[in-house]
């Protein structure tokens, strides 16, 4: 977290985000049933990406079964059914704590850790006791007898800050992995605590995608080494693609299209557009193997880099 003026976030970016909250936050109230089925979806995405990012094998469509019908999967442990279960019942829990306006404190964090690894962890709930070490981190996590102060600094530090919410969910979610407060599940509580801290800020919940797992692990190692730079503006780039799919629930010029149907419009091929989006140059999302956008993205786009 920046202790200057400037944002870590690429300017372009920040304000690509603010025109989109603003342009979102105009269109309130938004449509009842079009929420409900994307908050849905993102409820299961966020389940299914940030157990996948720490090694479960339930694939997208298992974990929809095993949420919404209670299926048991075939050849997949009773830990793995109930991260997904433990993962959705804490992603209801962070928008009740948003929702009741409860501080995120000790006891939230802690509560939070306890709905993730129910069933799982004796220690369930509670701040470890003993010391770690993690594979290919580049600092060892505290002692553990120095986790209360600490995790009252990130506290502290978060309520009093003056920069961006998502820089700050940024920090927050880089410190609190640093911190390592749990013996295990502090990944999934991260990620956790990011959205529960941006939905407290009005923003929408973000996705950080297992595909993206080498890049997220990365840009945290470049943070424990000082550049947070670069973990900011992946979480960015989150929120920009999590408002660009509140935003399509409108349709319109604002519904998600794939760069397929879109570039048939345009001077350029899906693949051109494809490496635009990949660039961050194009305004895009997207989803398993496929890139989508909007008409006003692609519109936007050509007026600015189109051929003269």
């Amino acid at each position: 977290m920046s202790d200057t003026d400037s944002s870590l976030i690429h300017e372009k970016l920040l304000a690509r985000i603010e025109e989109k909250m603003r342009r979102l936050n105009s269109l309130r109230p938004l449509p009842t049933d079009a929420v409900k089925r994307l908050h849905d979806e993102i409820r299961l995405l966020h389940t299914y990406h940030s157990n996948a990012i720490e090694g479960n094998t339930l694939t997208l469509s298992e974990t929809k079964l095993v949420l919404d019908e209670g299926t048991t999967i075939g050849g997949k442990s009773l830990r793995e059914h109930l991260e997904a279960t433990n993962n959705a019942r804490a992603f209801d829990l962070i928008e009740d704590i948003a929702k009741k306006k409860k501080p995120i404190d000790h006891v939230t964090i802690q509560q939070i850790h306890e709905v993730v690894t129910a069933g799982i962890l004796e220690e369930s709930g509670k701040y470890r006791s003993k010391n770690v070490r993690i594979t290919g981190a580049v600092k060892t996590p505290p002692d553990w007898s120095k986790i209360v102060k600490l995790m009252d600094g990130l506290t502290e530090k978060k309520s009093g800050s003056k920069t961006h919410p998502v820089e700050t969910a940024a920090y927050l979610h880089h410190r609190f992995v640093q911190i390592h407060p749990f013996i295990d599940g502090n990944g999934r509580v991260a990620r956790l605590l990011t959205n529960l801290y941006l939905i407290t800020w009005g923003y929408p919940a973000i996705l950080l995608k297992n595909e993206d797992r080498g890049k997220y692990y990365k840009f945290l190692r470049a943070a424990d080494a000082g550049n947070l730079g670069t973990f900011a503006n992946f979480i960015a780039k989150a929120m920009d693609e999590s408002l660009t799919m509140y935003l399509s629930i409108y349709g319109g010029i604002d519904e998600l299209l794939p760069l397929k149907e879109l570039a048939k419009g345009t001077p350029y091929s899906q693949e051109y557009l494809s490496l635009r989006a990949r660039q961050g140059i194009l305004d895009a999302v997207k989803t398993g193997k496929a890139w989508y956008s909007s008409k006003r993205a692609v519109e936007e786009y050509l007026s600015k880099h189109g051929m003269k």
